[in-house]
Order: structure tokens, then sequence, then C-alpha cells
């Protein structure tokens, strides 16, 4: 991948870009009553994303990847998930949707690590068992800061919707290593790989839901050390 990037952090104006993608409104953690919100726009050799994340949504968004498949996924993801998400890529199709589905991934985590700051207040650990039709998925999330994943899969070779099935291993790496996450995600069984893809996506979406929700009884960083982002 090019490494050569630029990347803009949106304003806590709660405009609206030139876009038209609708801004978050500030970039800030769980605490102080403000909205766990980010926008972020990365600009490479290979694609365009720009991306904005607000975690206590309710499936809010629009979801334009020119990869149909993908932008299915980013659907079931923002729904489940219950945040909104505003996603425009334009990457070099002509080439495959590779570039395409790992930078969406990468921006993805890095909204997300910047939507949930300190990391203060949040559950942190989150866990989901989706079944789709003969498939079913399961999926363990640790907001560690540490970033790990362990993706296990046995997914028929071919492509949906212009989305090649070996995708989806790099997407969920590309988003735990931006948003330092421990990911461990498993397609338990199965035979449909439009089912089992989706039931792994479905999964994530029901953990992350878990591990970025508020606990009050939390007031503080849940870890021993004192913090989760480094």
């Amino acid at each position: 991948m090019d490494e050569m990037e630029s990347q803009q952090t949106a304003d806590a104006t709660g405009e609206r870009g030139t876009s038209g993608m609708s801004r978050a409104a500030t970039i800030q953690g769980a605490t102080g009553g403000t909205a766990r919100a980010a926008t972020i726009e990365r600009t490479t050799g290979e694609t365009e994303v720009r991306l904005a994340l607000a975690l206590d949504g309710t499936g809010q968004g629009t979801r334009e990847t020119g990869v149909g498949f993908l932008d299915h996924m980013l659907d079931l993801l923002a729904r489940h998930g219950r945040f909104d998400l505003d996603v425009r890529v334009t990457g070099d199709l002509q080439t495959g949707a590779h570039h395409t589905a790992e930078d969406t991934a990468i921006v993805l985590g890095q909204a997300l690590d910047r939507a949930l700051g300190d990391r203060a207040g949040i559950y942190r650990y989150g866990y989901g068992v989706v079944p789709m039709d003969e498939a079913r998925a399961s999926c363990t999330i640790d907001i560690s800061g540490r970033p790990f994943t362990l993706f296990e899969a046995e997914l028929p070779p071919g492509s949906t919707g212009g989305f090649d099935h070996e995708l989806t291993e790099e997407f969920f790496r590309a988003l735990a290593n931006s948003a330092k996450l421990t990911l461990h995600l498993e397609v338990q069984r199965g035979t449909n790989a439009h089912h089992m893809i989706e039931a792994a996506f479905k999964a994530f979406a029901r953990a992350l839901r878990q591990a970025v929700a508020l606990d009050p009884t939390e007031s503080g960083v849940p870890s021993t050390k004192g913090t989760l982002t480094s």
C-alpha cells in the first residue's frame, strides 16, 4: 500500500464539509456529556476515504464505497452496532476491491479510536454470536489498546457483489489494528459465503455495541493500568 497519505480530522463545528457529509460535532471520550464521534478524511495513491462515525446513534448514514457487498456489510455494522456511519470512498477498483476494503477498514478503525477518546466509562469487553440460516459466527472484543486479530473461517473461494471473500479477514484485521482492538472472530459453520460473511459482520457489530457502551458503574478507565490507549 502507498504510504504517502494526507489525513484530516473535522473541526468541532458540527457543520457539513464540502462533500456534503455530516460532520462529527466533537472528538472526545465518554466523559463530560460530549458526543462520541469523529470524522476522518484519508487520501492515498489508491483510495480517497471520507468517513464520519457517531457511536451513540441508531444506524443512520449513507455508505458508498463502489463495492456493493461492502456497502451492505457496512449497513449491517451500523444498524446492529447502533452507530451512525457515513462513508464515501473513491478507489482504484480497476485493480479489484482490496485497497478499497482495507482502506475503508483502516479509516473506520481510526475513527473508532478517536471517538472513544480515553476510553473512560466504557464496558470495554463485548461478545456476540449470530446465526444466519445455516451459518453461525462468534466474536469477542477487548478494547485493550493492544491490536491483535484471531480470524478463523473456512470461506468458499470466490466473490460476492464485487467483494472477494478473502477480503473479510483483511477488513477485520485492518480495522482491529487501527482501532487498537483485541479481536477474536470465528465463522463456526456454514456453506453459503454470503451467509457466513454476513454472520461475521453482525457478530462483530453486536460485540462492538457491548464493548463501547457506557457502564453506569464505571467512573474511570476500566483497566488496572489506568490507561487503554498506550
